[in-house]
């Protein structure tokens, strides 16, 4: 269909995408069905990511990471939602990751991130709670000192990995009267700890391999020693210095499922056949898929620009939340128009198009709501 190679690509790379394809078609296609009736990715299969070395793969290997960047995280996100699959929280371990390379302690690095490179630990991230969402601000879990620990109570919602996280970068208030200064980061390691609940996992309208889940946190005691930094009130800032690489994997994930939703429709329109022709040889199905074309690689150019950038540490927040909303919205546009070019099938549940539109449409709400970006957009000019 296209013979547009990323200019961010280079032998090392091409190299590891063959083995990032082989190992998704292998390793996760067969078991996405029943990840999507059980609502999670099994925790055998993280260690299997980490085994192979799909996990954390631009954390330095004095950490235990792959020692690449982030075009190497680019390459396995793009291999899994071009196939349509969305069940592997592998964008919140990644995030969870680089708070604790970029912030925490010597300790601490040392402490977690080998085990989250090698799948034993998988990342969560908590911010959002029942009545808040963007308002990073209004958060209520309390986080309150008791000699060598904090107890922590409250609640959090829509947490991705939260059935199967096992090391949470849990967003606390460490101080009532301080606004965004009275934020902190704690890290919980969630195995067996007294006070932690997991509540019911939350029936979405898409992404049903993904496991997502309320939480709930009462009387429990974290070491002080968890305080990622080590010190408090660097919470927010800390969650605001990490949001373009978090926005620019949204941007993967759109251009990636586009161009996958593309690849997929001409198949169907090749062999679809309608008044005694395939359909492509319709001219509104070609102008359509033509303008969807268009838009896709209009993105993926911006798209690698911005790789490129995060890959060394360059991109601005505005540029980031440029991509997240451009890529995000083009991307609901397009999977609709592949949809109706299926007809009656598009909506049903066992064609890839269908799941692909239902999973894409969180895209412009996550990391960022659209109208969050806009104002990022605005306040720049």
């Amino acid at each position: 269909m296209s013979n547009y190679v990323s200019p961010w690509m280079n032998e090392e790379l091409t190299i590891f995408r063959d083995a990032a394809s082989r190992f998704v078609e292998q390793e996760m296609v067969p078991r996405d069905p029943e990840w999507r009736r059980q609502h999670h990715v099994d925790k055998d299969f993280w260690r299997l990511a980490g085994r192979q070395g799909f996990l954390c793969t631009d954390i330095p290997e004095s950490y235990g990471g792959g020692g690449g960047d982030f075009r190497h995280e680019a390459v396995f996100f793009e291999e899994q939602w071009r196939r349509g699959l969305s069940g592997l929280g592998q964008g919140v371990h990644s995030i969870t990751a680089h708070y604790i390379l970029n912030h925490a302690t010597e300790e601490q690095k040392q402490r977690w991130l080998p085990a989250m490179a090698r799948g034993d630990l998988i990342g969560a991230i908590a911010m959002t709670e029942p009545g808040t969402g963007s308002d990073l601000k209004a958060i209520r879990t309390r986080a309150v000192r008791d000699g060598d620990h904090y107890v922590v109570n409250g609640a959090k919602m829509f947490i991705t990995n939260g059935y199967l996280g096992e090391l949470l970068a849990l967003v606390v208030r460490t101080d009532a009267d301080a606004g965004a200064r009275g934020l902190s980061i704690l890290m919980l390691e969630t195995r067996e700890l007294p006070g932690f609940r997991v509540g019911r996992m939350l029936e979405k309208m898409g992404q049903k391999s993904q496991d997502t889940c309320e939480l709930f946190f009462e009387d429990v005691r974290v070491p002080a020693a968890n305080l990622l930094g080590g010190r408090e009130g660097q919470g927010f800032a800390q969650l605001m210095s990490d949001l373009p690489y978090e926005r620019t994997q949204v941007g993967v994930q759109s251009v990636a499922m586009m161009e996958g939703a593309i690849a997929e429709t001409l198949a169907y329109v090749k062999q679809r056949e309608a008044f005694g022709a395939p359909l492509l040889e319709l001219q509104n199905t070609r102008f359509r898929l033509a303008e969807a074309q268009a838009t896709t690689r209009v993105s993926r150019v911006f798209l690698d620009y911005c790789i490129a950038a995060v890959a060394t540490g360059e991109l601005d927040n505005v540029s980031a939340a440029m991509c997240k909303y451009w890529t995000s919205e083009r991307l609901q546009q397009v999977l609709d128009v592949c949809l109706q070019m299926h007809g009656g099938y598009g909506y049903m549940d066992e064609y890839l198009i269908c799941r692909m539109y239902a999973d894409a449409r969180v895209a412009r709400i996550y990391a960022g709501t659209s109208e969050i970006m806009l104002e990022v957009i605005a306040r720049g000019l």
